[in-house]
């Protein structure tokens, strides 16, 4: 079945991702060293919303989701969604989707291509018609993260799968109502995206399934959390056991999702890198507690103003060792920027990468920059410079791309960042919320190469709790 494409409507939406024209035109300037000072709304979290919308699809009703960020990969995912017949309407950071029809996948390759998140639709899918086909997915290059998880455990569940042309073909046979099975999985590595490609089809399922060996993030809570809302029958999200009681439909809700950690750890580390005291908000403290423990141990003091918010006191930089590790250890997501504010303490520390083996390529754009830092295997061996200045340099994915903006707001001089589709995939108006808060930061046409064009004044909405 040939499903027409229904783009999503963004007509009141009030802040739209560049486009992809957009993203390959224009550089982005830093002019470092300004003090940065104020407070920072931080927005929904990408990982959250991607699955969650990947979600929406195990409901035969209309789903709304409220603080989704306005993202590149949020545009795909909506893309995706509508190639398999959903209905979206954006307002604001509200999402209406209606999912009531929906076919096997026709997502267009060029999409799911570059959007690791895509593969989460064939839990859904299959889980709800029965039958599933869903080209192999993209996403940034930092790593194999291979799909042999989520076979496995579709297969366990009694799905045939087979991978034929780039094409993911799975189908439940031998019952007459197409239903997958419950069963006792095992994963052999705390895959988050295994997790919840396997929570989602459980939730559709006959009978009990018990994910052994899940992933503890709190993106895979907030999505156990919106299928719960929507009549799911899961206990044990958050821990290393889940385990799922096949109901027979789910039902409307209006789910909030939870703010991006990942974006908050951004900018506690840009406020330590520049030295400046920043408030953020909303947060929720617990999931950034290894991130917190770090910069506390780097310096700086990490306060809980609220419930809700935080404060960075930033001190004097000093070295310490990273590992990165499946939640609740400290993010690979935060590697890269912890990498660029270790170039800047004092002393000598080591950066292991233990969760992607292609995650350290934002060394070099550093060591351009006039960073120290020798990578060896898995391992970043950084000894700390009392200065970084600017250069023009390349981000290689979306955190290394986070990297080089945190490194520019501290080096001496103008920072000019290319890349920046990489960046505009999981960050929401960036440069505003810096520019709100002090910086000089702007978006400027590939070819301009004057260094001392201004920027342009911004119109950011002035931050409230």
């Amino acid at each position: 079945m040939i499903l027409e494409d229904r783009p999503i409507n963004h007509s009141q939406s009030p802040i739209n991702p560049p486009s992809l024209s957009q993203e390959n035109e224009s550089v982005l300037k830093i002019w470092g060293r300004a003090s940065l000072h104020g407070q920072v709304k931080i927005s929904g979290a990408k990982n959250s919303a991607l699955a969650i919308m990947a979600g929406a699809l195990l409901c035969s009703q209309d789903c709304r989701l409220r603080n989704v960020p306005s993202l590149v990969d949020i545009e795909r995912m909506s893309q995706i969604l509508a190639a398999v017949g959903v209905k979206l309407k954006r307002s604001g950071d509200i999402l209406d989707l209606d999912v009531s029809h929906i076919g096997q996948s026709k997502a267009p390759y060029e999409l799911v291509s570059q959007l690791r998140a895509s593969f989460f639709i064939l839990g859904p899918i299959l889980a709800r018609l029965g039958v599933a086909r869903i080209p192999l997915p993209g996403g940034c290059a930092i790593g194999a993260r291979p799909v042999d998880l989520h076979v496995r455990g579709l297969q366990a569940m009694g799905a045939q799968v087979h991978i034929e042309h780039g094409i993911v073909n799975a189908y439940v046979k031998g019952t007459g109502n197409n239903k997958l099975k419950g069963a006792k999985i095992y994963l052999d590595y705390p895959s988050v995206g295994a997790t919840e490609t396997l929570l989602m089809a459980a939730t559709l399922a006959e009978g009990e399934t018990t994910l052994e060996n899940a992933a503890q993030e709190p993106e895979v809570e907030d999505l156990a959390n919106f299928c719960r809302a929507m009549g799911a029958q899961i206990s044990g999200a958050g821990t290393k056991t889940i385990s799922i009681s096949g109901v027979s439909s789910l039902h409307s809700v209006d789910y909030p999702i939870i703010p991006d950690r990942i974006e908050a750890g951004t900018f506690l580390v840009a406020g330590a890198i520049t030295h400046s005291e920043l408030s953020l908000y909303p947060v929720i403290p617990e999931h950034l507690t290894a991130v917190i423990a770090k910069l506390q141990a780097i310096g700086s003091e990490v306060m809980v103003e609220a419930p809700n918010r935080l404060r960075i006191i930033p001190n004097k930089l000093r070295a310490t060792d990273i590992e990165t590790l499946p939640y609740p250890g400290f993010p690979t997501d935060m590697q890269a920027q912890f990498t660029a504010l270790l170039a800047l303490s004092e002393g000598n520390c080591v950066v292991s990468e233990t969760v992607f083996e292609n995650r350290l390529r934002h060394v070099a754009e550093l060591n351009r920059m006039g960073a120290d830092i020798r990578v060896k295997g898995n391992n970043a061996i950084i000894r700390g410079v009392p200065m970084l200045s600017g250069a023009p340099v390349v981000g290689t994915d979306l955190r290394a791309s986070a990297a080089l903006v945190v490194a520019g707001l501290a080096a001496e001089g103008i920072t000019t960042i290319q890349g920046l589709r990489h960046l505009d995939r999981g960050y929401e108006d960036l440069e505003g919320k810096l520019r709100q808060l002090g910086a000089r930061v702007e978006r400027v046409p590939a070819q301009i190469e004057e260094e001392e064009l201004p920027p342009t004044p911004t119109n950011a909405m002035t931050a409230t709790p």
